[in-house]
């Protein structure tokens, strides 16, 4: 239990468990979809061999498997050509055994990442990230494909009990892929949102006058340790977008994980709080077996 807003350790907020709450609903959703005739497919390309990407797309097959969800990993090598992929991508949007199409990011620099986007079918782009399903994002239309993470980070503040709705919610960092698309998702008049959203970025002058206003914090800058225990108030809750990899002697592999905020100070301060890793990410990979049995569910 947490303490008084003077003397507390924040609670955790268990992504890991979470995420499996929601595979266990994705697989009884892709039952009912099987027995309609309907398998829900997702396609994954990974161009290059970049360890991370390999890493991420691993767990994301596992997932689908688990879930009863037909995946295909698509391997490329580094040096791909942005019309190579722009051709297997015309070819999956016509392949009718897959609903979703997962193209693994970041792309090699010769490939421009946003026309890889642009040239998915919209209702197969389980990232959410094609501007048809953020334009629909902007008009509060929130039944198709969501990014996955800020829809995680909005489902993990609900199932926590941290309503953001009528509270000062600062996310720092204004990517597409994470800070734009939440704080648009917060800010929705609807359940779960209702939130009034500071946006901070590397063009803000003095973020810590910003996040010590906040009821919630979000960060997604991508820079380990960045958020301060006197960063923030009392009672805070942190959600912890960031993975960052650290150089650490003691480790056997010789570096670890961290988050944007420096977690073992500011759980000090928190009432709530997302470790890295075991938050934010699960629960990311989740939202993309969410994403993928509501694009089959609409076939079926």
């Amino acid at each position: 239990m947490a303490g008084t807003l003077w003397d507390m350790t924040a609670e955790l907020i268990d992504g890991a468990a979470m995420a499996a709450s929601i595979k266990a609903d994705v697989a009884a959703r892709v039952a009912a979809c099987r027995a309609r005739g309907v398998t829900p497919g997702l396609a994954a390309v990974l161009v290059g061999d970049d360890p991370a990407s390999i890493s991420y797309v691993s767990m994301k097959a596992g997932d689908c498997a688990a879930a009863g969800i037909f995946s295909e990993t698509f391997r490329l090598p580094a040096d791909t050509t942005q019309s190579a992929l722009l051709r297997l991508i015309a070819d999956l949007n016509a392949d009718a055994r897959f609903h979703g199409i997962l193209p693994q990011l970041p792309l090699p620099p010769q490939i421009n990442e946003r026309d890889i986007i642009d040239a998915l079918d919209p209702a197969k782009d389980v990232d959410g990230l094609h501007p048809v399903n953020l334009g629909r994002l902007l008009r509060g239309e929130t039944e198709g494909a969501l990014p996955c993470t800020p829809h995680g980070v909005v489902e993990m503040l609900g199932r926590s009990g941290n309503d953001p709705g009528g509270k000062h919610v600062v996310v720092v960092g204004r990517s597409t892929l994470v800070g734009r698309p939440l704080a648009v998702l917060l800010s929705n008049k609807a359940r779960g949102a209702n939130a009034t959203v500071t946006i901070c970025h590397t063009g803000t002058p003095d973020i810590g006058r910003h996040t010590r206003e906040a009821d919630i914090v979000v960060m997604a800058a991508g820079r380990p340790n960045m958020l301060t225990a006197e960063m923030v108030r009392p009672g805070v809750v942190v959600i912890d977008v960031g993975t960052n990899r650290i150089d650490d002697a003691s480790r056997k592999r010789g570096w670890r994980l961290v988050g944007d905020a420096d977690f073992e100070r500011v759980r000090e301060v928190a009432s709530w709080i997302t470790p890295v890793p075991g938050g934010v990410g699960p629960m990311t990979r989740a939202m993309l077996l969410v994403n993928t049995v509501r694009a089959a569910e609409r076939t079926a």
